[in-house]
């Protein structure tokens, strides 16, 4: 799992990080990664599969009929 440093924190700020997450009933470290997730994965994001369902069943629905290929794939060759 990867892993990160953060250097030049200030002390002010390394305090109220631990006091939230007394507060929560966490870890300063599990405080940190929920702080992260919800900054880079917001609650609110669009999820573009579901998006795409939505658009669809707004049309009824949509059929795909195709036939498909049961052959292997070829090995590519990059000689």
């Amino acid at each position: 799992m990867p892993a990160i440093a953060i250097r030049n924190l200030s002390a002010e700020t390394h305090r109220a990080l631990k006091h939230r997450a007394k507060l929560k009933g966490t870890s300063t470290e599990a405080e940190i990664r929920a702080i992260l997730e919800e900054a880079v994965r917001p609650a609110g994001r669009i999820l573009l599969g579901s998006e795409l369902e939505a658009l669809g069943k707004r049309f009824g629905g949509i059929e795909f009929e195709f036939d498909r290929d049961k052959n292997p794939a070829r090995v590519a060759d990059f000689s």
